[in-house]
């Protein structure tokens, strides 16, 4: 267990609150729509060519290509980049998931999936290294939610091209995956590893989707003390999803818990991040069960107070499925088979 990935969950909630609050939830699908507009006026253009001459390869994409980012920036790429500088763990998950590894020149401080982004340059944490993003020369800087607008701008302002992603659904993740893929020309390689993700989705709903309203149980999660996440978050969704009731779903977002109404609501599952310790050295599961009144909760009474891997949850890449996997064995271990 390592203090500081409680550092980086609670920056999480608070520079979410403060930045995504204004991003829209279909921002994903509107760059992949645009992108799918450009492409498709480029191959008429060229013939209609699309694929190459081996089916097993995929789409080709056709430069320049114009798209937009989440934010609603327009970019023309006219190659493949082929130096990569990316600013969250997600979108480096992505990058390597591509097949990117080469081109990937710079990853985030808190870079530690697959193995081989702890050894690539270190681009900063919370506050970024612009020095350092410049040094690395970079075609591209892919950047999620936890870059605040002023730094996306000094990067922009330096004449570098900054690609920022918001996806708020596990839907918006794939579709992120393909935009990437078509603007690194791995499309091949981005369909792979959506119908992946599609798979492990479907084994999920599959096993859930007999339950009925009354069989359906309540859920609590905490991602760090104190905070828990409510409507408009894929957190939010992935207990859905594995056919819980997320007994915060009357807030929005990420929400400081009101500690009566939790008991209230009664959770028959707590779920909760393993990594994240205070500075007592307590887990998120000693402080929840040391909560006055909370012994009475059906959860804490029947010893369903369960850990998860915190970065398949909190991270909006190629992994979010498995972090799926992951909650639905917690709500329903005798549904979801290995």
């Amino acid at each position: 267990m390592r203090t500081w990935k409680q550092i980086w969950a609670i920056g999480l909630l608070v520079l979410v609150l403060l930045t995504v609050a204004g991003c829209g939830s279909d921002n994903a699908g509107k760059a992949q729509e645009v992108n799918g507009a450009k492409e498709s006026t480029q191959q008429e253009q060229n013939g209609g060519a699309a694929k190459t001459d081996d089916d097993q390869q995929g789409k080709q994409t056709v430069y320049p290509l114009t798209l937009k980012d989440s934010s609603g920036v327009e970019f023309t790429f006219e190659s493949a980049p082929q130096k990569i500088v990316t600013l969250a763990p997600s979108e480096t998950e992505t990058l390597f998931a591509l097949g990117l590894d080469q081109q990937i020149v710079g990853v985030s401080d808190v870079d530690d999936y697959p193995e081989a982004a702890k050894s690539k340059p270190k681009m900063g944490g919370f506050k970024v290294n612009v020095e350092a993003v410049v040094a690395a020369q970079p075609d591209l800087v892919v950047v999620g939610n936890l870059i605040d607008e002023a730094t996306v701008k000094s990067l922009t302002d330096l004449g570098l091209k900054v690609f920022q992603s918001h996806p708020k659904t596990v839907k918006d993740v794939m579709e992120d995956i393909k935009t990437m893929g078509v603007i690194t020309n791995r499309q091949a390689e981005a369909e792979a590893t959506v119908q992946s993700m599609e798979q492990e989705l479907n084994q999920v709903t599959d096993a859930v989707k007999s339950l009925g309203a009354d069989q359906k149980k309540k859920v609590y999660i905490e991602f760090s003390p104190g905070w828990t996440v409510g409507k408009g978050e894929f957190m939010d969704e992935l207990i859905a999803l594995a056919g819980g009731v997320n007994v915060a779903s009357d807030v929005k977002g990420w929400s400081e818990i009101n500690e009566e109404n939790i008991i209230k609501a009664n959770p028959d599952v707590v779920l909760y991040a393993k990594s994240v310790v205070d500075d007592k050295n307590k887990t998120l599961a000693d402080i929840i069960k040391g909560r006055s009144g909370w012994n009475q909760i059906t959860a804490i009474k029947e010893n369903q107070v369960i850990a998860l891997d915190d970065n398949l949850l909190s991270r909006p890449g190629p992994r979010l499925t498995k972090g799926l996997i992951e909650v639905a064995k917690a709500i329903y271990p005798d549904l979801i088979k290995p």
